[in-house]
């Protein structure tokens, strides 16, 4: 990675990491729902936006389907051009089936899917409500 192309990492700046800011983006009603996941959005001071994402060991009991689910909701955000909000996405369904294993190429496809809408329609959203 070059110095000038700071915009595509995942910094610890455009993370949130502290409790307190998780509670206050859960304390606000969700900005969209889907399938698997909640989204809750914010308005920050800071030039860009930040991420946090939560993922229940009851939801996805597997470490590799939780951190699969991390990595894909990163990625999405990271190419994302979002405003000044924090976002939370919160997975809120299982994602495990009997049928196959929970870090199949389908449920990478569906959780990819839903979280390119979610994140998409925070774009529109904050473009159609600027003057």
């Amino acid at each position: 990675m070059t110095s000038g192309d700071r915009s595509q990492d995942f910094a610890r700046a455009r993370r949130i990491v502290k409790a307190d800011e998780f509670s206050s983006a859960f304390r606000l009603r969700p900005a969209q729902k889907s399938a698997h996941f909640v989204l809750y959005t914010r308005p920050n001071q800071l030039p860009h936006a930040r991420l946090g994402v939560v993922v229940a060991k009851r939801l996805a009991p597997r470490a590799v389907t939780r951190n699969t689910i991390k990595r894909v909701t990163r990625e999405i955000f990271r190419l994302s051009q979002l405003p000044s909000i924090d976002c939370v996405v919160r997975l809120s369904a299982s994602v495990n089936s009997k049928a196959g294993p929970a870090t199949s190429a389908a449920l990478k496809v569906l959780l990819r899917t839903e979280l390119l809408r979610l994140f998409a329609s925070q774009r529109v959203t904050e473009r159609g409500s600027a003057p």
